[in-house]
């Protein structure tokens, strides 16, 4: 009887084992907006789209406030300027959690504290050499209140990568791997906690739609693609990007540290430039990743079966004071005034056929995958990093028989200064045309691109692929 009441009263709590599930959808909450509802509309609006979990941007004491007894788990978000500050000092440390986590803890469930936002996305070398520090005196602080069941991360782009495709040949930038990533990675796997990335499919077909075909993007499954290194088979460009990250932690001796996607999505409107930025598209993405997410048994990725993948969509509102292009101000599940902008069950339990989830129809030209047709090449772009190009050139060859061409006296080998490009390009168009039925494209970490014209020259002729 006394076990039964101490799980009870961990019920009310939010403690058990069952709240503790990181089986379902979050969102995003952020607040750059002048129109936006109150938080206790936005906890609303939350709770009536099933959502179990939410991120905040800050540390916003109205809105905590209203998360109050809500049971939705609440992750919070040191800022950029703290970092440095926090790192310096455990009393600031301490009295940054006296101030915004035991204020409120545990009637609202603060189950994650995100030091920082894409840190490595900034040119700013003491604050990264800051945020592993700043990290562990956070942790240390939750530690001396006797609080372990709130995880400390940071969320990072996916800039922080060097390689992403194939996904067996994903590693971290140079620049970061000693200073930031194994000193994070140590720390990740000592306290238990994920490695919190933002994973958006949208951004690598937007740059690449001649290329990536936009149901690996939209995580349709119809295509499949073939790691050739490993042998793992993938169905959308998500997993990919996924496994990438896996494979580069794994190359620094930690296989096995848990992902958590901390920002994904789909914006459903955009500048005149922006194609597929449109609610069609992004009612698509975001339902099929509820459904891949939401899963269970949990699907996982190729690299990590079964995994369970934490994540939160990106964002509740359209938020009108964002800067940049726009796409930046529409990527809500949700318009201003607090109406969907597409339905969407972000416990996945709605019925995918029901009404209520017949997609929008798309119209105008948003709506449309500009993709070339007739005879393409795929060779190496000017003016890039003869090193990348050096191992993207060494990668491609030794999948494509046809390299054998590059030898000297050879019919397409070129002495000189030029030849690494043109080289290159000709083991490029061998892979993609070897490949490009398997789901492989043409971009080598942005070393690549399509072309229309013929770089074949005297009897060297370049393979070509048919769009």
């Amino acid at each position: 009887m006394g076990l039964v009441i101490v799980l009870f009263l961990l019920s009310l709590l939010g403690l058990s084992r069952h709240t503790e599930s990181w089986s379902e959808v979050g969102i995003n909450y952020g607040t750059i907006g002048n129109n936006l509802p109150s938080p206790h509309e936005s906890i609303k609006h939350i709770r009536s789209m099933k959502a179990s979990r939410v991120k905040l941007y800050d540390c916003n004491p109205e809105i905590l406030k209203a998360l109050s007894g809500t049971r939705i788990q609440v992750s919070i978000m040191v800022r950029n300027n703290e970092i440095s500050s926090i790192a310096s000092s455990q009393t600031i440390a301490d009295q940054w959690v006296k101030t915004n986590v035991l204020a409120y803890y545990p009637k609202t469930l603060i189950r994650i504290i995100l030091v920082g936002n894409e840190v490595l996305s900034y040119n700013d070398q003491k604050m990264w050499c800051d945020l592993v520090p700043a990290m562990r005196k956070i942790q240390h602080s939750l530690r001396a209140h006797n609080i372990t069941n709130i995880k400390v991360g940071t969320p990072f782009a996916m800039d922080v990568m060097h390689s992403t495709f194939p996904p067996s040949s994903g590693t971290f930038r140079s620049d970061i791997t000693a200073t930031v990533m194994l000193p994070l990675l140590k720390f990740l796997k000592g306290t238990h906690s994920f490695f919190f990335i933002h994973v958006y499919p949208y951004f690598p077909w937007s740059a690449n739609p001649n290329n990536i075909h936009i149901d690996q993007a939209l995580l349709k499954e119809t295509f499949h693609y073939t790691d050739l290194v490993n042998g793992l088979i993938y169905t959308n460009l998500l997993d990919q990007m996924l496994d990438s990250v896996i494979f580069a932690m794994t190359k620094l001796g930690y296989p096995d540290i848990r992902l958590s996607i901390a920002e994904t999505g789909w914006p459903t409107a955009g500048d005149a430039n922006q194609h597929g930025a449109n609610v069609h598209f992004a009612a698509t993405y975001n339902r099929n990743l509820v459904k891949k997410i939401a899963a269970k048994p949990a699907i996982g990725t190729p690299a990590r079966p079964g995994m369970v993948i934490p994540t939160f969509i990106f964002a509740l509102y359209n938020e009108n004071q964002k800067s940049g292009p726009g796409t930046e101000r529409n990527w809500g599940l949700l318009h201003a005034d607090g109406t969907p902008v597409y339905n969407i069950d972000l416990s996945g339990k709605q019925a995918a056929f029901s009404s209520d989830f017949v997609l929008p129809v798309p119209v105008g030209n948003h709506n449309v995958t500009h993709r070339h047709r007739g005879e393409a090449w795929c060779v190496a772009k000017a003016e890039v990093d003869l090193n990348a190009l050096h191992s993207a050139l060494s990668f491609a060859c030794g999948l494509c028989e046809t390299c054998g061409a590059l030898a000297p006296g050879r019919e397409c080998h070129v002495p000189g200064s030029n030849s690494l490009t043109l080289h290159a390009s000709f083991a490029f168009s061998s892979y993609f045309a070897k490949f490009h039925n398997l789901g492989a494209t043409c971009d080598f970490n942005g070393l690549a691109m399509l072309t229309t014209n013929n770089p074949s020259h005297g009897s060297c002729m370049f393979p070509s692929v048919t769009l």
